[in-house]
Order: structure tokens, then sequence, then C-alpha cells
């Protein structure tokens, strides 16, 4: 098998004032996963009614638990996904300079969630199935933006390592050889799965993120909630989950920043992994901290 002995790859993000840059020998790249209706019944009837109040409180709390980069979804039924995509980004970009993750399976609303950004968004996302990569991958090249790429297609979502890896082969071949895409703008999500449904599911997904990692060199994300669901005391396996992706290669992850457990965990990779040069962002956190809650 080829194994990739080049430079680091760094996938690039702006807004209109900020830079994010995600590689493996930089922080850990969190993606605030809050800004999503999914599950959240109040803020989807907001929504509807034209209320994107809920947005404000929901960015405030992700920049201050320590976001680098924002997902932004508006899927809501019964709206126009497209219209409303647009009015959440924009809010967002008044609200906050950090960079955007446009995130939706409508590809209009994507197109007019890319046009109305200002900055160099990350596309969330895009899978190996034929019609998807037709659709999307123009609009990624269009916008100059970077796209999460899923190694399943129209069959399966594939539960062997080695399924996944030939389906990355075919995102990364047809992305950069027919479309023109930088290589380091694909970021590949390793298809992590709860555990509770299957037992195997964490190491398929940390061996897909090895390999990938060896082959390519390119940066990674997940759903990170993904690998708890359905089990108690998720916080704890989050917590547990990401720093043995992060040693397998991962470099960010759409998580909730508002999770100071999990955030922590994050961080303190970072410093065993060599990616925080003298513990500086940790003593700086842990004397922020301190500083909360004032003298004992």
């Amino acid at each position: 098998m080829n194994r990739y002995d080049g430079p680091v790859r760094e996938t690039v993000l702006r807004s209109a004032t900020k830079e994010v840059v995600m590689a493996s020998d930089r922080p850990f790249c969190i993606i605030g996963e809050r800004i999503n209706p999914t599950g959240r019944k109040l803020f989807q009837e907001q929504l509807r009614a034209g209320d994107l109040s809920l947005i404000e409180k929901d960015v405030h709390a992700q920049v201050a638990g320590g976001a680098d980069v924002l997902d932004v979804n508006m899927g809501v039924p019964l709206t126009d996904e497209a219209e409303l995509l647009v009015k959440a980004i924009r809010l967002v970009q008044t609200l906050t300079d950090l960079p955007i993750c446009i995130d939706s399976s409508v590809v209009e609303a994507l197109e007019a969630g890319l046009a109305a950004y200002q900055g160099r968004a990350l596309v969330n996302s895009v899978t190996a199935e034929d019609e998807r990569l037709e659709a999307i991958l123009p609009l990624v090249k269009k916008y100059d933006a970077a796209v999460i790429a899923l190694p399943n297609d129209a069959d399966e979502i594939p539960m062997e390592a080695d399924k996944r890896i030939e389906l990355t082969e075919k995102i990364v071949r047809v992305a950069t050889q027919e479309y023109g895409i930088a290589i380091e703008d694909i970021v590949i999500d390793p298809l992590a799965m709860p555990i509770g449904a299957d037992g195997t599911v964490g190491r398929t997904a940390l061996e897909t993120i090895a390999r990938v990692h060896e082959r390519w060199g390119l940066n990674m994300t997940c759903g990170a909630s993904n690998v708890s669901f359905g089990m108690p005391g998720r916080h704890a396996i989050n917590s547990s989950w990401l720093p043995l992706a992060m040693g397998a290669g991962m470099t960010s992850a759409i998580m909730d920043a508002r999770t100071p457990q999990i955030v922590e965990a994050v961080r303190a990779a970072d410093l065993l992994l060599g990616n925080d040069a003298w513990g500086s962002a940790w003593i700086a956190a842990f004397r922020a901290k301190q500083a909360a809650v004032g003298p004992s």
C-alpha cells in the first residue's frame, strides 16, 4: 500500500477576518454542532416563524466553550431551507469571526449559503455516490471551499474499513482529477457510528482513521456524539473516544463545544500529542477557569 510521506496537509478555512487551519500538527479543530434544529422542537418552531434569536444564544455558548468553527444547519421541514440558511449565515457572521461549516443535504441551499458566505467555508457534506459528487463538487470548486466527504455510497454504509478506504480512494480521485479540487481541501469523515448498536464500530472507525492518515495524510472529522448515541454517560464516552481518534490521526470533530468535560479531553490530548507548545493553551485555560471560580 502507498504510504504518504509528504508535507502536512493543511485545510484552510476563513471568515472575513479570521483563519483556522486544520492539520495534524495543529491543535484539534472543534466544530461547534449546536446551530442545528434536528431534535430541537422549540428551535424548529421558532425558525418556521422567522425567529432566529436562539442562534445568537447558541453562537455565544459555543464560542465561550472553545469552538474554532461553527456548523450551521437549517434543515427544518416546511421551510425554504435555502432562504433560511442564508439568513442564518449572515446573522452568525455578525456575531462572531469564526469560520463556518455550511451543513445541508439540499444542493440549492448549499449554493445559496456559499454565495452568501464571506470567507472560505467548509461544506458538509458529500458522499461517494456519483450523483452527489456530480452535484456538490462543482460548488466546492466554484466557491473555493473545502468539503467533508463520507465514504459511503448508494448501496450501504460500509461496516468494514477496507470498503471505506476503497470509497475514500474514489472520492479523492474524482475530486482531484475530475474537478481540480486540492487534496488538502478534502476532509474525510471516517463514519463514527453508535457503539451501543454494534460493539465493533469503534475499532472500525479508528482503523479507518489510521489508514486514511497513513495513506493520504488527509484531515478528518466526524460527528463525535454519534459514537455514544443511545448509551448512558455519553459525555464520558465522547471524552474517551476523541483522544483515541486523535491519536489515530483525526484532526477535527463536529461536537458540542458547550460541554467542558469533552473540550478538556480534546485539549489534554493536544498537549499529550505535542500540538500545544509548552502547554501554553492548557495552562491559559486552567488559569482562566481558576479566575472564573475565584479564590477558595
